[in-house]
Formats: structure tokens, sequence, C-alpha cells
């Protein structure tokens, strides 16, 4: 089980970037952990004070949407539909599910759309994945 700052309709997730794109601290592994286990299951809020936790695209991807299975928020859950095998139980078993664009559209109901960051050309950092090939950058915040 982890926990992400941001969720996107794919499964990716960000570990790394806060809403205002700003750098809030390293990935502690998030993505190492997500592709070694045999279920990954993301928690998060739907929103977060008033930003949403579950976006379109997420600012920076750290996890790829492949590693994770399951998204549990406190207004539902969603889980990647590549896992066909846990749709089929959580729903044999009766769990009520929704799709994870069902839970952005939920947050954004709540929330409004948000507003664009807008970003120099400038990379402050660049995000490895656990193969070290570069899996995104994080461009300077403007102003």
């Amino acid at each position: 089980m982890l926990s992400a700052l941001e969720i996107d309709v794919n499964f990716n997730v960000n570990v790394m970037t806060g809403s205002n794109g700003v750098l809030r601290g390293a990935s502690g592994g998030h993505s190492d952990t997500a592709a070694g286990a045999d279920l990954t299951i993301i928690t998060a809020p739907l929103v977060r004070g008033r930003i949403p936790c579950v976006v379109e695209k997420v600012l920076t991807t750290v996890t790829p949407g492949a590693s994770v299975d399951v998204l549990v928020t406190d207004h539902g859950i969603a889980v990647n539909p590549a896992r066909q095998d846990l749709l089929d139980n959580l729903r044999a078993a009766g769990v009520a599910l929704m799709t994870i664009e069902q839970l952005q559209q939920r947050a954004e109901q709540l929330t409004g759309k948000p507003q664009p960051i807008e970003f120099t050309d400038r990379v402050v950092a660049v995000v490895r994945y656990r193969d070290g090939s570069v899996i995104d950058v994080i461009r300077q915040v403007k102003g």
C-alpha cells in the first residue's frame, strides 16, 4: 500500500511535486515497491484541501500506471482495467467500484478545474525510473 500526491486517469502516480509544481521530496522507492509488488494499492483522498488528487494528468510521473493495480479514496475505489482478475473478484465479492475517470470527474465537480501551472524551460530535476531511464523531468515554475 502506497500513497500519492496525485494519480491520473492512466493510474500514473506523482509523489514528488505538489499541486503548485514545486518539488516536495524524493520518491523513496515508490516505483520500486509498486513494480515489485503482486498487488499495488494506492491510497489518497479524492481532494486534499481544495486541490484534486485524482487528475487528468499528473504533474510529474514517478510511478507508471502499469505498476498500479488499485486506487482507494474516500469517495470510491477504482481498479486498473489491466487487472481484470481483480475487477472480477471484487465485483463478485460485492465491492462497489468506480472507474478512475468517474473519480477524476467527481474531484473536478468538487473543486472546479485547476488552472494550469506555467513552467519555464529550465529543468530543475530529472526523475529516473528504477532501470535508470528518464521517466519525467521537473521544470522551474514561472514567477
